[in-house]
């Protein structure tokens, strides 16, 4: 049974972040996704680009990556750690909100999101459930709390690009030094 999914407009001419690494070629490429898959898109269904709300979501992120290595992010040089390239995305997005109570509720998800009610993350195959049907509706993405953040706060956006000449659009690049370290 589909859900009866909350939609809204994006903002205009908002900046999104992107945490990449620096060896990348097209940091901006949903392509990667497509075949990978991730919260919001299954393995080989569509291309999505994972986009962080703003710097505080995408060192939440970071962190949650570094966690599990034998280092901190004292350690990275610029050189090698990640960079975090800002975009804006093209006019008139219309997404599935999946960060205020009522679109959660919408969606079919606890409030707690990205927790459920035992308190565990809430699984990629329920997200991507969602996901899908919001590319079935034709809608650019899904507007979502951060699953690594227990801050409903710290917002993501996997955005599905209408065709292969919808691309987000580079505005800022910034190296680890510049970006990660609270100034």
């Amino acid at each position: 049974m589909a859900r009866k999914l909350r939609y809204q407009p994006l903002p205009k001419d908002r900046t999104w972040w992107r945490v990449a690494e620096v060896h990348w070629k097209d940091p901006l490429s949903p392509a990667f996704s497509r075949e990978s898959g991730g919260r919001w898109n299954p393995p080989g269904a569509f291309a999505t680009l994972y986009l962080n709300a703003d710097r505080q979501t995408a060192r939440c992120n970071v962190r949650t990556f570094i966690e599990r290595r034998p280092y901190e992010p004292e350690d990275l040089r610029d050189e090698a750690a990640p960079i975090l390239v800002g975009c804006q995305l093209p006019r008139e997005q219309v997404v599935c909100d999946v960060h205020t109570k009522a679109g959660l509720l919408a969606a079919g998800l606890p409030t707690t999101y990205p927790l459920d009610a035992r308190g565990f993350v809430v699984d990629h195959s329920t997200c991507q459930d969602i996901g899908e049907q919001v590319k079935f509706e034709r809608k650019r993405g899904v507007h979502t709390r951060c699953a690594k953040s227990s801050n409903p706060d710290d917002l993501e956006l996997a955005w599905f690009p209408a065709s292969t000449r919808s691309v987000a659009r580079e505005v800022a690049r910034h190296p680890f030094s510049d970006w990660f370290w609270d100034r």
